[in-house]
């Protein structure tokens, strides 16, 4: 595991004066600073924003123009085709427009990618099938921004495209390269006055399921019903859980509970949640993942498909499948990833980048891999597995090594690439998994401070200000996620009186502490315990970082804390 170095937080303010203006405490003030959120609006937007802070769809660029085109072609009865995408981000947007086409009388349908053999976003196949089943006007979802070449195809075909999309814009010298649409959609265009841009493909369209409902006198109920999947796709797709995106989160979470779709509460039940406790974290890894699992391994079709059943035996029946692919998936990846380590660990060690080569891993699964193994060494982390033809690798970064950067350095290597400086994509061919290796290696400006992890600290809380109150409080920053991660206290020098390992897997730790003043305070870890142990060996003190919570049992509570990171006193 990759060495840590605990930071504590010193974001300056007067938290005293914070804490007095909003009823909160100076500890909780000194968190949402923490969060980069100032200003008594911004402060107060995040403690108790809700539906009435949401930005209006109209300043999103081409908004007008896509509902005012859609509304003519609605009106003459023209077809209309989705084209989404096989994630999560992308069947949600496909499940919101096509629900919400659905109610205002439109002829429509939809197309999802197949994963392995179309790859990422609108191809010319997908175009060329639109124009020989008769489909007037294209509409896409989480993509389609880059689609440049394929767009103007479906212009030349005599197609109408409407993009709705999230990603990033390609410039050259300076100037967006945008597709020849006739309505793009995106709030990441220079032109674009939308005041978060950083929002996910269901969000886009779920703005323009708002605009087009508005516009056809549809009650404001009927869009507010749909608005769970927008915070499903916000929280799949990682985004940041700021600004409207954690208001969209909190009153989604609200809202999955009485959900309209029969196939997400059968989800839910398959995987005995509580569908009226659902949480932001439940959401990116459970729900999130069954639902991805069809487009890993199967068809993503699947899932949009369990989202649109109004069938009881056929919903339940997909959510099964849904929830036994996603069970598969987790195996494979397991597998996956303990060879992965096994061969970093074995032939790679001393690499600053690592190149790992799976010839027989299920493509779908190299991203999540090079993931878990980044997390593992803080090193940045490529899997390559066989593809159809070449051999194809994703790629997970850390903050100090620019990832698509480092691969415009050996694109000579390459036979197709793409990604962001945190994540990317290629494919290349097997004579060359060795030189890419080092090629990679010997360009990277990396040194040993950048393989260390920090683990920041919010407050140096002693367990002494622990209280049901605090505990309470705290519940307000919720929902946690990117962005806007749990807080975190840290405390030393906290003497173990009792240790055990707990759990059919022992992978659990109880502990009865206490503080330096006597204070006792029961504590949990989660980990290998038996490991642990070994490594307590004699010692019986502890320096932890940890969030406090309310343990509740046979109707009795008790103050606990969960121990998330740990050093521990070597005596």
């Amino acid at each position: 595991m990759a060495a840590e170095r605990w930071m504590l937080q010193t974001k300056r303010a007067d938290f005293e004066e914070i804490a007095r203006c909003h009823h909160i405490s100076p500890v909780t003030a000194r968190i949402i600073r923490n969060r980069d959120v100032i200003g008594h609006d911004s402060v107060e937007k995040y403690l108790h924003g809700g539906l009435e802070d949401l930005y209006s769809p109209h300043l999103l660029k081409d908004m007008d123009a896509a509902v005012g085109i859609l509304i003519e072609k609605i009106r003459q009865s023209k077809p209309i085709r989705i084209v989404g995408d096989y994630d999560i981000d992308g069947v949600c947007s496909t499940y919101l427009l096509y629900r919400a086409l659905q109610e205002v009388g439109a002829v429509a349908d939809y197309e999802i990618p197949d994963r392995i053999k179309d790859g990422y976003g609108i191809n010319e196949s997908i175009i060329r099938a639109a124009s020989a089943d008769g489909i007037d006007t294209i509409l896409t979802c989480d993509n389609g921004i880059a689609a440049t070449a394929q767009i103007r195809l479906a212009k030349e075909l005599g197609l109408t495209v409407l993009v709705t999309d999230h990603h990033d814009i390609m410039k050259e010298n300076g100037e967006e390269i945008l597709p020849p649409a006739d309505a793009i959609i995106n709030p990441k265009q220079t032109e674009c006055s939308y005041p978060y841009p950083e929002i996910c493909g269901g969000l886009v369209a779920y703005k323009l399921v708002e605009a087009l409902y508005e516009a056809c006198s549809v009650p404001k109920d009927k869009w507010l019903e749909m608005l769970e999947f927008a915070a499903i796709a916000t929280v799949g797709d990682v985004m940041k859980l700021q600004d409207e995106n954690r208001i969209i989160v909190k009153e989604g979470l609200k809202r999955i509970g009485k959900t309209k779709s029969l196939g997400l509460r059968k989800l839910i039940e398959k995987n005995n949640l509580d569908k009226d406790e659902i949480t932001a974290y439940q959401i990116g890894f459970v729900i999130g993942p069954c639902l991805n699992a069809g487009g890993r391994l199967q068809t993503a079709k699947l899932a949009l498909s369990l989202l649109l059943s109004r069938d009881e035996e056929e919903a339940d029946r997909m959510a099964l499948e849904l929830k036994e692919l996603n069970d598969q998936r987790k195996t494979m990846t397991k597998q996956g990833t303990e060879e992965a380590v096994e061969q970093v660990d074995k032939l790679y060690r001393e690499d600053k980048v690592l190149v790992v080569y799976l010839p027989d891993c299920h493509e779908s699964l190299a991203g999540i891999i090079a993931g878990r193994l980044r997390e593992h060494y803080q090193k940045p982390a490529f899997v390559l597995t066989d593809g159809e033809e070449n051999v194809k690798g994703s790629g997970r970064s850390i903050e100090s090594y620019h990832m698509f950067d480092a691969l415009v350095g050996v694109k000579d290597l390459l036979l197709k690439f793409g990604g962001h400086p945190m994540a990317a994509g290629l494919s290349l061919k097997k004579e060359n998994v060795e030189e890419f290796r080092r090629c990679l290696n010997e360009q990277a400006a990396l040194g040993e401070e950048d393989f260390i992890r920090n683990v920041w600290i919010d407050v140096p809380m002693p367990l002494e200000y622990i209280s049901e109150p605090l505990i309470e409080e705290l519940n307000l920053l919720e929902p946690f996620g990117q962005g806007n991660e749990k807080p975190l206290f840290a405390q030393k020098n906290l003497s173990i009186r009792s240790v055990r390992v707990l759990g059919k897997n022992r992978n659990a730790v109880k502990f009865s502490l206490a503080t330096e003043k006597g204070m006792p305070m029961d504590a949990l870890l989660f980990t290998d315990g038996d490991a642990f142990m070994e490594e307590l060996g004699s010692s019986r003190t502890l320096d932890v970082i940890y969030y406090p919570a309310v343990n509740e049992y046979n109707g009795n509570k008790s103050l606990q804390i969960i121990i998330k990171n740990y050093k521990i006193s070597k005596e």
